[in-house]
């Protein structure tokens, strides 16, 4: 097949893959997500569901599929959130205020019983290891120069830092999530100088 025909088909599967999710998410925030079926998903897509069995088994699948792409963009956002700084202290709060917008975001999507759907599997598992380890090497860089406390394991405070941030899923308002990122940042910047606990 030509080249540019290959990619046609590609650009294709990419809109239609990209479509079913954003169906499939639409429908569970209004439906909630034991009341959508493949056949709604494929009469509001505009696909038949012998093309919608082609790229999902089931409506697990592409919720599945849905949360990893949305994952994915957090996790760039939260990479150029970190990019973007100037020195540690900077590139941690920049950082902090990113998940925390995230977690803020997920209180339109990402609630009830697709919350507890999707965040109890492997796959949930795998995203939260590499949530903490882009904050712990922030928290890690921030404590070496000075900038954070120093009597706490840098992933200790990962953790205690999703914890925390993860509150602002129910803050009402922009400026309650600031606040919690400046409370959230006052507990890292703890005693400063002893050495890391075992």
């Amino acid at each position: 097949m030509p080249r540019l025909w290959n990619e046609t088909i590609e650009a294709h599967r990419r809109d239609v893959h990209s479509a079913i999710l954003a169906t499939t998410a639409r429908l569970v925030a209004e439906r909630g997500v034991l009341s959508v079926t493949m056949s709604q998903i494929a009469e509001d897509t505009g696909i038949g569901r012998a093309t919608l069995y082609k790229y999902f088994p089931d409506v697990d699948a592409i919720l599945v599929a849905w949360h990893e792409s949305q994952i994915a963009a957090h996790l760039d956002q939260l990479t150029r959130a970190r990019d973007r700084g100037d020195g540690p202290a900077d590139r941690l709060r920049s950082v902090l205020e990113a998940y925390a917008a995230i977690q803020h975001g997920r209180r339109d999507v990402d609630s009830g019983a697709l919350a507890e759907h999707l965040h109890g599997g492997e796959h949930a598992a795998r995203v939260q290891q590499r949530l903490r380890a882009l904050i712990r090497d922030v928290v890690s860089d921030a404590a070496a120069a000075g900038d954070v406390r120093r009597d706490v394991r840098a992933d200790e405070l990962a953790a205690y830092c999703m914890h925390a941030l993860g509150a602002a899923v129910h803050l009402p308002t922009r400026a309650a999530v600031r606040r919690l990122v400046g409370v959230t940042a006052t507990g890292l910047a703890g005693p400063r100088g002893s050495s890391p606990t075992a």
